[in-house]
């Protein structure tokens, strides 16, 4: 039997429906996390354990799944199996490097932000605001124009997600600064700096984290749809989202050949973003 509330009793139901929870949070994030990095890994290097070279010509076109072709043949007969093994490398880096440099931005803009009551913080918050009206498909398009394909990636993420999360971690800091661990930090004449970094900082670490999640998510999305639309690697290099283009009009004859890029896509981003959730729902951020 354990006490509540100084006498000896049953633990109520709620609360220690509650304990089991608390319990299974930090398994799902462990779970979740080691799918991701799982995912992620065979996204960057996949293509060394494909049997054919992705680009090689191995059947003839729209050749269904068949011994030695578990997934058939593409559009010009090229193992879909190690085209989607390969196909994942380069959207993954310019993803991976997008999200971080977005996630990056936003975090110390939002520290500033968040912390500074100047003109020029609200300044900052006024312009990010402006940027999440605008549509992000529309900043990718125009970057696209002056730049090549992944800068494009990076400079769309950072345009698109930069200022959510500078909003984040601005309202984050701005709730952290009458807290008693900040307040106690300049009690002892620690600069503002220095406590941000060695106060506000490492209380946000499951904030940041969901975060760079969702920036990763926001990547991969920008990155597939750019390339979708002809702006990724240049043929024959293997792309999930350019799969989707190129064998979408055998749907009928391969099926294979245009769902495992999908779903190749979909389990990167899913995953991750179920990762990013676990990781708010164990902070308590939703």
């Amino acid at each position: 039997m354990k006490r509540v509330n100084g006498s000896a009793g049953p633990v109520p139901p709620v609360r220690a429906e509650q304990d089991v929870v608390t319990e299974r949070r930090p398994r799902a994030v462990l779970v979740l996390g080691a799918v991701s990095g799982t995912v992620l890994v065979l996204a960057l290097g996949g293509e060394a354990v494909a049997g054919h070279d992705a680009v090689a010509i191995v059947a003839p076109p729209w050749s269904r799944p068949a011994p030695g072709l578990p997934l058939g043949a593409d559009a010009l007969g090229r193992d879909v199996l190690a085209r989607v093994l390969a196909g994942g490398r380069d959207l993954t880096l310019t993803s991976l490097a997008a999200a971080l440099t977005a996630s990056a931005l936003g975090v110390a803009g939002g520290l500033w932000v968040g912390w500074s009551r100047g003109r020029l913080g609200r300044a900052a918050a006024g312009a990010a605001d402006l940027l999440l009206a605008l549509p992000l498909l529309l900043l990718a398009l125009l970057a696209v124009v002056a730049l090549p394909g992944p800068a494009a990636v990076v400079a769309g993420t950072v345009l698109g997600g930069t200022p959510l999360t500078l909003r984040v971690v601005a309202d984050a800091t701005a709730a952290a600064r009458h807290a008693g661990y900040v307040e106690a930090a300049l009690s002892r004449g620690e600069r503002g700096g220095a406590v941000l970094l060695r106060e506000v900082l490492p209380a946000h670490a499951g904030l940041v984290g969901a975060d760079l999640g969702q920036r990763l998510v926001l990547a991969v999305q920008l990155a597939a749809a750019l390339n979708v639309l002809g702006f990724g690697p240049a043929p024959p290099a293997p792309d999930w989202a350019a799969m989707l283009r190129e064998n979408l009009q055998g749907l009928g004859l391969n099926a294979a050949a245009t769902i495992a890029p999908a779903a190749a896509l979909a389990i990167l981003a899913g995953s991750v973003a179920a990762l990013s959730h676990s990781l708010a729902t164990r902070d308590g951020l939703s």
